[in-house]
């Protein structure tokens, strides 16, 4: 497993934590966080929207009128976020899909690697966006791609809650990349 980790701007660590499968995806010279956003215009689009708190949950804020229904059907509010800021990168991302005899779609792998490189560059933003927050949380963002396409998860960092396995090289048909942002516990200055 590859792991990577950093200050960010607004007085917090951002941790990047990702398969082997991902790293070797995305090469041994990737800069962390770097995508050529011209592709991504509605990445951009979500980012000026923003993300907010709400109780104990945060949200894309396209989804704001929804965090008062959390958890809702889920079991926790960790399933309650990924399942509500969950989206298909190869939905807002423009790659080239063939189709197997059954019609499931297939994603070759430098599309894969395509998905990958924008959604960490999305996930590096929306740990911003959180950090900038008045009442910051802690929060994990959740890259995924395989054969088939790619999604951005996002939730709060909870004590015995996790949208992932521990050993990200336990996904073995995925490359998964997991962006974590901390707030510092107080100011500096």
């Amino acid at each position: 497993m590859f792991e990577t980790g950093g200050s960010i701007m607004l007085y917090g660590v951002l941790t990047v934590r990702m398969n082997d499968a991902a790293a070797v995806s995305l090469g041994p010279d990737f800069p962390l966080g770097e995508a050529p956003p011209a592709k991504a215009p509605r990445l951009h689009q979500l980012l000026a929207e923003g993300v907010v708190r709400r109780d104990e949950v945060i949200v894309l804020a396209r989804h704001r009128d929804q965090a008062g229904g959390a958890p809702g059907g889920f079991g926790d509010l960790t399933g309650w976020e990924c399942g509500t800021n969950s989206f298909h990168l190869d939905d807002v991302i423009p790659v080239e899909r063939r189709f197997r005899a059954d019609g499931e779609p297939v994603i070759g792998e430098a599309d894969q690697a395509l998905l990958l490189r924008h959604g960490l560059w999305f996930a590096v933003r929306v740990a911003h966006l959180v950090a900038a927050l008045e009442a910051t949380v802690p929060v994990c963002c959740i890259v995924s791609t395989n054969s088939t396409g790619g999604t951005f998860r996002l939730h709060c960092a909870r004590p015995g809650q996790s949208w992932l396995a521990a050993d990200l090289d336990g996904y073995a048909t995925e490359k998964i990349i997991a962006v974590d942002f901390s707030p510092a516990e107080h100011d500096p200055s």
